[in-house]
């Protein structure tokens, strides 16, 4: 007995003496909670300074999950999201995401924005609703709509998957999920402050807050992109569609539009229509964010969310035409001076091609075939292609490479889609056995149709809208291969959230260029004839470009594409427009396409004018739009 009580008394003084200030520790830890205090996000301004994204301050309520009552949670948590106008699947799932981590004393967010009478409710009833507290918020506020949404992106929590790939962020983060506020999240986010309160056992607070460490700002993202040329290229792509279908291109319904500098690849106006408006991810509404999160709801509104310049992929028509021209010329395979016959079809391997036009015939030089589109001229210029010894390779596709085809661009915003550019390799490795059983044996052959079809922009060849703006940046500032970009520089904030006059640039970006060393005289037979194309009086543009006072140069395209209409096919065509101006000393490229809109010259070459209207504040005297190619 003298024994067991001599243990006893050892153990007692070994956790009051020797373990005594670590259970003290303990409980004091117990009745203090280390909380976050938001940081307010940074603002985005567009090139001249005008605030595109910036915050509003809210009141939030957030729910501690180690505060919930062991009997009652679930009662507890229905009522409040009902008071919040919630789904309770929501905060649930919140909670055990939390317990699954491990972390249940970092308040869960059950509503970002709430009006002030269900918060006094919350206030006047707080020991109903253990756990529960009140906090300061910030909501992104996009100033002006849906302008450049896909683009700007969106601020939402943190997923589980992001917590477990991503260093320095922690359960409950709001951080950038798209565009810009997701690829430039770090210098936006700023850095959370620090508060410790003290509770007691039920969770409630036993006395006030203490501020740790005070929040710091993110910093500032100037944009390349000019607002009001962004909002002109949004309302182009509109009319653009509302034209097609005046012309009963009934399938018309989408498009994007690109404008950037040629000298150093800054974008100017980044459209892509459908489009949302951001403000909805704030909102959390699941009936808003039903087109931009459920795939059936998204596919029946043609995905709002989708960035068609970066991430469309579409074949180019006879915008890719300058391409063909540029990789013969260095190849040596075509004189722009000598004459090729235009005709109305020409037949290859007893294959009959068409030309656009089926009244064509004469004979043309290479900036006429240019300026008229004349697709004849150019499946000779692909045979020409398909007949090069085995020994060259495949020449096409490889300046097509070189001058940013099949390959992301760089931009430094995405997602972006590389597009492809069709090789034997590429027929080869897609069609076999086992991916088609019953004519893989033919199909994965490359034939002479294949060079023809790709010297005109058609079949399996794809591409981007920012992809055909920088090659036609390439053509307007003589030979160098830009890298597109969106962001200008990264800046100082000001006390008011916004950039502080004469902005304290703390990091600029310029992207590399790439001079790609091509013959100038070939360059500049391609500028002649794509002037042709948009003055000379058979050009396929002329008509919308005519009568405007700068001098702007560019192609139209109409490619064919197949589109699946209540389970069946039907045959429409994409519309394109590319060019530059003003012609002596280019500064704005413009990339416009119109979904299943019909021809170029009608629909995207008008969108395209638009364009250049606002940027250079000039209005052409008239216009005149005609089916052409």
């Amino acid at each position: 007995m003298l024994a067991a009580f001599a243990v006893l008394f050892f153990r007692l003084w070994a956790l009051q003496v020797l373990s005594g200030s670590q259970f003290l520790q303990a409980a004091e830890n117990n009745q203090q909670r280390p909380q976050p205090i938001a940081a307010p996000r940074g603002p985005i301004t567009d090139r001249f300074g005008r605030v595109l994204v910036t915050n509003a301050p809210g009141t939030a309520v957030q729910i501690t999950p180690a505060d919930l009552p062991k009997h009652g949670a679930y009662a507890e948590l229905r009522r409040l999201t009902a008071i919040l106008h919630v789904p309770l699947t929501d905060v649930t799932t919140q909670i055990a995401k939390a317990k699954h981590l491990g972390d249940t004393l970092t308040p869960v967010t059950v509503k970002d924005f709430v009006r002030e009478p269900q918060i006094r409710y919350l206030y006047e009833h707080q020991s109903e609703f253990p756990g529960v507290t009140i906090a300061n918020s910030f909501l992104r506020r996009y100033k002006f709509g849906d302008l450049a949404a896909q683009l700007l992106g969106y601020v939402g929590e943190i997923s589980s998957t992001q917590l477990e790939q991503m260093h320095g962020y922690r359960l409950g983060d709001k951080i950038g999920q798209g565009g810009i506020e997701a690829s430039y999240d770090k210098f936006l986010r700023g850095k959370a402050g620090l508060k410790q309160a003290f509770v007691d056992s039920l969770g409630r607070p036993t006395r006030p807050i203490e501020v740790k460490s005070l929040p710091v700002p993110g910093f500032a993202v100037r944009l390349t992109l000019d607002a009001k040329l962004q909002r002109a290229a949004q309302k182009a792509i509109v009319d653009g569609i509302n034209r097609a279908q005046a012309n009963q291109q009934w399938y018309a319904n989408a498009g994007a539009i690109v404008a950037l500098d040629p000298r150093d690849g800054a974008i100017r106006a980044l459209a892509s229509y459908p489009t949302y408006d951001p403000a909805v991810y704030a909102g959390r509404r699941k009936r808003d964010l039903a087109p931009l999160i459920d795939p059936k709801v998204a596919e029946a509104a043609d995905f709002p969310a989708l960035n068609r310049a970066l991430a469309g992929v579409y074949p180019p028509g006879s915008t890719w035409k300058p391409v063909t021209a540029l990789a013969a010329m260095e190849e040596h395979i075509l004189d722009p001076n000598a004459s090729l016959h235009c005709t109305g079809q020409l037949t290859i391997d007893k294959q009959v091609f068409k030309n656009w036009d089926p009244f064509a015939n004469q004979w043309m030089t290479l900036p006429t075939a240019i300026a008229q589109s004349c697709d004849t001229y150019f499946y000779q210029v692909g045979k020409r292609f398909y007949d090069l010894p085995a020994d060259r390779g495949q020449p096409l596709q490889k300046w097509a490479k070189s001058f940013g085809f099949g390959q992301p661009s760089g931009v430094d915003v995405g997602p972006e889609e590389p597009g492809l550019v069709p090789t034997i390799k590429w027929r080869q490795q897609t069609y076999t056995k086992k991916t088609d059983p019953y004519g893989w044996q033919i199909d994965r052959l490359w034939k002479s149709g294949d060079s023809v079809q790709l010297a005109i922009g058609q079949k399996d060849l794809q591409v981007t809208p920012l992809q055909m703006a920088r090659f036609y940046a390439l053509l307007a500032n003589g030979g160098k291969l830009v890298t597109p970009h969106v962001v200008a520089d990264i800046e100082q904030p000001g006390p008011d959230n916004g950039p502080i006059s004469g902005p304290l640039v703390l990091r600029r970006f310029q992207p590399p260029t790439k001079e790609l060393n091509l013959d100038p005289a070939a360059i500049s037979v391609l500028r002649d004839g794509l002037f042709q194309a948009t003055h000379s009086g058979s050009g396929t543009s002329s008509g919308v470009f005519g009568n405007f006072p700068i001098g702007v140069a560019g192609k139209t395209g109409t490619a064919e594409k197949i589109v699946t209409v209540h389970d069946s096919t039907v045959l429409t065509n994409t519309s394109w427009w590319c060019g530059f101006g003003p012609f002596a000393g280019p500064t704005l490229v413009v990339c416009a396409v119109i979904e299943n809109g019909g021809f170029g010259g009608a629909v995207a070459a008008p969108a395209a004018l638009q364009v250049f209207e606002q940027y250079f504040g000039k209005k052409a005297s008239g216009i005149a739009t005609k089916q052409a190619d």
